[in-house]
Order: C-alpha cells, then sequence, then structure tokens
C-alpha cells in the first residue's frame, strides 16, 4: 500500500518502498538485516531477498522464518546482476537497497523520505551518513570519505562516496540512466553513483542511519585486488558515453589519468611486467585522446 510521509498537518508525498537485499551465504547476517528492515518506523511496502546462489540455506531460513519476505533467486553471477532482478521484480516507485550483512537504524526510511520531501529541487536519490564496524568496533571514517548532498560529482571521482547499504532510489531513474553495470565485479555502485550525479543532485541524511560491518573473509572488496582497476573501467566508460558537460570531462579526465598513472608507477616497483604493458598502454592511448 502507499505509505503517506506528514510534516505537521501537511501531505507531502506519497511513497511505495521496496527494500532489495541481496545475498550469498550470508544466512546468519541476515537475519539481523531483514529485522532492521522489519523495525523501521516507516514500513516498507515490500521486502525482497535476492540469493546468488548460497549454499548455506538461506533462501530456505528466509521462506520458514520471514514468510512475507519475497524471495527470487539470481542465476548470473555478481552482485549487479543480483540487484537488478530486486529492482525489476519490485513493486515501489522508490526502491532501497541494503547489503545483507549490514543494517539500518530504525528510523532511517522515515528521516530520508521526511527530507525529501522538503527538498527545493527535485531528486531522485537519497543517502545517510553511516558507522562503520569491524570486528565489532567502530572504525573511525577518514576525511575523504566524508559524505554530501547537492551536486556532488567532483566528490565521487576519486572513490565511491555512496554505500549502497544508504541509499535510496526513485525506480524511475533506472530508466533514465541504467542499471547496475553487470560486467564489473566490483566498482558497481561507484559507477552507477557517477553516472547518477552526472546529471542530478542527491539529499543527504547528516545522520548515522546506516551501519555497515566489515571484515569478513568473502567480502569483494577483500577478493579483489587493485580496486581502482575496476574504477579506471567506470571512468573510461563515462568518458565513452559523450553525455559530460566540457568541465565534467576535465575533471574526469585527470582522475583517470591519475589512476592509470599510480597502476602503472606500482606495477613498475614490483616488476609486474603483465600490468605495466596493459595501464601504460591504457595511460599513452588516453593522452593522445585527451589532446583531440
Amino acid at each position: 500500500m502507499l505509505k503517506r510521509i506528514f510534516l505537521g498537518e501537511k501531505l507531502i508525498e506519497e511513497f511505495k518502498v521496496s527494500v532489495v537485499i541481496p545475498t550469498l551465504n550470508r544466512k546468519n547476517f541476515l537475519k539481523k538485516a531483514i529485522e532492521s528492515v522489519s523495525k523501521q518506523t516507516f514500513s516498507p511496502h515490500e521486502i525482497i531477498v535476492v540469493d546468488n546462489g548460497s549454499s548455506d540455506g538461506t533462501l530456505e531460513m528466509v521462506n520458514n522464518e520471514y514468510p512475507s519476505v519475497k524471495t527470487f533467486v539470481q542465476n548470473i553471477p555478481g552482485v549487479s546482476a543480483t540487484r537488478n532482478l530486486g529492482i525489476k521484480m519490485s513493486e515501489g516507485n522508490w526502491v532501497a537497497f541494503l547489503d545483507s550483512d549490514d543494517q539500518w537504524h530504525h528510523e532511517k526510511l522515515k528521516l530520508q523520505l521526511e527530507s525529501i520531501s522538503q527538498e527545493e529541487n527535485k531528486v531522485f536519490l537519497s543517502h545517510t551518513d553511516e558507522t562503520w564496524y569491524r570486528e565489532e568496533q567502530i572504525v573511525n571514517q577518514k576525511l575523504k570519505h566524508r559524505k554530501r548532498g547537492g551536486f556532488i560529482f567532483e566528490f565521487c571521482l576519486p572513490l565511491c562516496c555512496i554505500s549502497p547499504s544508504s541509499s535510496l532510489v526513485k525506480k524511475e531513474i533506472f530508466d533514465q540512466i541504467g542499471f547496475f553495470d553487470e560486467s564489473l565485479e566490483v566498482c558497481e555502485d561507484y559507477d552507477f553513483w557517477l553516472r547518477y550525479c552526472s546529471k542530478y543532485p542527491v539529499n543527504f541524511v547528516d545522520k548515522k542511519l546506516t551501519f555497515k560491518f566489515g571484515g569478513h573473509l568473502d567480502q569483494l572488496s577483500k577478493k579483489n585486488w587493485g580496486m581502482d582497476r575496476y574504477r579506471i573501467s567506470a571512468l573510461e566508460k563515462l568518458i565513452n558515453s559523450n553525455s559530460l558537460e566540457k568541465d565534467q570531462l576535465e575533471i574526469t579526465a585527470k582522475t583517470l589519468m591519475r589512476k592509470i598513472s599510480i597502476i602503472v608507477d606500482g606495477a613498475k616497483k614490483r616488476s609486474n611486467q603483465q600490468v605495466f604493458d596493459i595501464y601504460n598502454e591504457k595511460k599513452i592511448y588516453w593522452l593522445d585522446q585527451l589532446k583531440k
């Protein structure tokens, strides 16, 4: 059903929120994620769990313990394909993502929807501040990880500045800028946020409403070396899309060259000839292209 958000007595907007939780062999973490959604003061229209081939009884657990949760199976490997299936199967006009090892504050959705309703500019994406945990200890975030709202494209170039678990996205935006890139093993969120932020502003709720739990051995960021390799692919794709304004193109190109140079220098120091050859060739190619 459609939920109504009131600020005082005034009806601001109607929201129908679908929560999409991709998962793979995280049955015990998933329970806490689902329960954090179930305790929201603004009840979502639906909770969708998309399983990417778990062998730990994840689907059986969800179906037995949370019968109201919708479950789907994605046989194509990767978190992008898993999230994308959840989006396509959702009924809501807004989609909130939650990784299966993360959790929400009980007022997350309510505060985000109220904040969106108060925006002067039309926005299609909201995110919140977050608390990071590693081995049950709070991790102090560096200044470069500071969250922002508004037009934040430039701040999204060095690294991913929006967490999927903190995000709430208007569903229609996927028809405009596309879905998560299923060719990227990691940094698929970085790629998506860049495409969005190059065109639209972001709503930001400056409260720690998302709780991220790291340090698991199966985390993709731990299993993939050189995350900037995937960011480079996303930047190349963005430049080749011919969708950037002149100033955006300039700062994107500088970021791309900086990231390529770091990998080239690192490969040279480590005598990794194969990586050096690949990225030095990229460096030469883009130096030539960007002169045109």
